[in-house]
């Protein structure tokens, strides 16, 4: 796509997105900055935007995508049951990623990958069945990180924006794109900032 053609796109699109995709947007994107600051607040945030996401491509019938943001729903419960589980405990600690950690981050992308791409294969019209089960298996890894609280899950998360941003430009959708490129900026600063509490915590 050339430039003109994608900024162009990106103004249509922006003029004709209502008010639920904008909700949804502002959300997701203050999910990402929230859990850079390591506030809990992200959990609820993210609820909200993947509620109003899953509702909005089920109306579009794009059944595999309203699923995700289904289980995107759950992680972000999840995490906010594991960061508050114990009131009298000191809250859970930002840490590195164990072996056997990256064990079940492996068994996450690997599974979620080919289960995701059989069905994408099999089950619906999806001309990247490949390519978006890799952005998916991927995401689904690094937001379970992301609930363990583990510094990794930036770098996790930001391969699926690698992915996600081309994805999204070949599929004509230049405002998620766009979007995509902030988070991915946003992940990297909060690799670094979970990094340096970490040194901190540990000091």
């Amino acid at each position: 796509m050339h430039p003109d053609e994608f900024w162009a796109l990106l103004r249509k699109q922006v003029g004709e997105t209502d008010l639920l995709q904008w909700t949804s947007t502002v959300f997701g994107v203050a999910e990402v900055l929230l859990a850079r600051v390591n506030n809990i607040l992200l959990y609820p945030a993210g609820i909200i935007s993947s509620v109003i996401a899953s509702y909005l491509l089920y109306k579009v019938n794009l059944f595999a995508d309203a699923t995700l943001n289904g289980y995107y729903v759950a992680m972000s419960i999840y995490g906010w049951w594991y960061w508050q589980k114990k009131k009298d405990e000191p809250p859970v600690p930002i840490s590195w990623t164990s072996r056997r950690e990256w064990l079940v981050v492996a068994g996450i992308v690997v599974g979620g990958f080919l289960l995701l791409y059989v069905l994408l294969r099999r089950y619906t019209p999806s001309t990247v069945p490949g390519w978006d089960a890799w952005v998916s298996a991927t995401a689904w890894a690094g937001t379970w990180m992301l609930a363990k609280r583990k510094i990794e899950n930036w770098v996790v998360l930001n391969i699926s924006n690698l992915f996600a941003i081309p994805l999204l430009v070949y599929k004509d959708l230049p405002l998620f794109a766009a979007l995509t490129v902030v988070l991915f900026i946003v992940a990297v600063a909060g690799f670094f900032d979970w990094r340096k509490r970490y040194k901190l915590q540990a000091a």
